[in-house]
């Protein structure tokens, strides 16, 4: 049996663990959080390392990109180097292949109708492909990355915008430690409003779902959610709060839709290779195979 483990900076209340037949292979798919201690953080790498045939790198990035260029975070790189036997995938190939595709499905197949909404996206250099399909055929959209990652209150209009600042920053924000980018710990589990005027202006609201979790209004009436690694509990949120669609990009497994580190885990182990060896149309090919589509919840 295959095994992949997800070892997060995140709270262990969101840990989960699967059984499932894919691609003919036998899985075994956990999900540990380490609730934001970095030391029992590095214990479960230590305790799996060369025993699993890959790792996901949760609760954090490796890296982030904008247009063609690729950095890499200081803090998410240190921890998927603890790793010295085991892959380490951080998600950022299938980000950039599965969540574009998913867009360009939704808007071909008329399940979502990106064309004629406002989308906000709220933050795009953690889920790039996703970004870029979104610029070619959002009616209107909103970057929200100055926002939900930085706490700055200033909305971005288009991706030409974001690009350059994000070149700007990025060099300087990469330094930073994953606590101030990005839902750790004990944090993955509250809740509080905040930029709601912009949710309230949106039809359709993508990206990171603990980003969106952290800031969620308490009136999502009539509107679309496209997103991952979404718990039941999460969905009788969105439901009691009047959601009318949630659109989940990766796959489910007895019940559970890991996060995007975990699934690209998944794909390595089935094309026998690491992150750094594996192209995109490695990846595409593989969805093909998989006869991948996303998950359509209609509230």
């Amino acid at each position: 049996m295959k095994h992949v483990v997800s070892v997060s900076l995140g709270s262990s209340a969101r840990n989960a663990s699967s059984e499932a037949v894919i691609m003919g292979e036998e899985f075994k798919i956990e999900r540990i959080g380490a609730d934001g201690d970095e030391k029992r953080f590095a214990e479960l790498i230590a305790r799996y390392d060369g025993n699993i045939d890959a790792f996901g790198l949760g609760g954090t990035d490796r890296y982030i990109c904008t247009g063609t260029r690729r950095y890499t975070l200081r803090d998410g790189d240190r921890l998927a180097r603890l790793a010295k036997k085991t892959p380490v995938a951080d998600g950022s190939g299938v980000k950039n292949t599965l969540e574009r595709r998913t867009v360009e499905y939704l808007q071909k197949e008329g399940v979502v109708d990106f064309s004629g909404s406002k989308v906000l996206m709220v933050c795009a250099v953690d889920r790039f492909g996703m970004a870029q399909a979104l610029n070619k055929v959002a009616g209107e959209i909103i970057f929200g990355d100055l926002m939900f990652i930085l706490g700055v209150p200033m909305p971005l209009k288009s991706y030409k915008t974001l690009t350059k600042i994000a070149d700007l920053l990025i060099p300087v924000v990469r330094l930073l430690p994953t606590s101030v980018l990005y839902p750790t710990g004990k944090s993955q589990n509250e809740s509080k409003p905040k930029f709601v005027k912009y949710y309230d202006w949106a039809d359709i609201v993508c990206g990171d779902f603990l980003l969106i979790r952290k800031t969620l209004p308490p009136d999502l009436s009539g509107k679309t959610i496209v997103t991952n690694t979404v718990t039941s509990a999460d969905k009788d949120v969105l439901r009691e709060r009047g959601l009318k669609r949630l659109v989940t990009t990766t796959p489910e497994y007895n019940g559970r839709r890991y996060g995007t580190n975990v699934f690209e885990a998944v794909m390595l182990t089935l094309m026998g290779k690491t992150q750094e060896e594996a192209s995109p149309e490695d990846y595409m090919n593989l969805l093909e195979k998989m006869n991948w589509t996303p998950a359509v919840t209609e509230f």
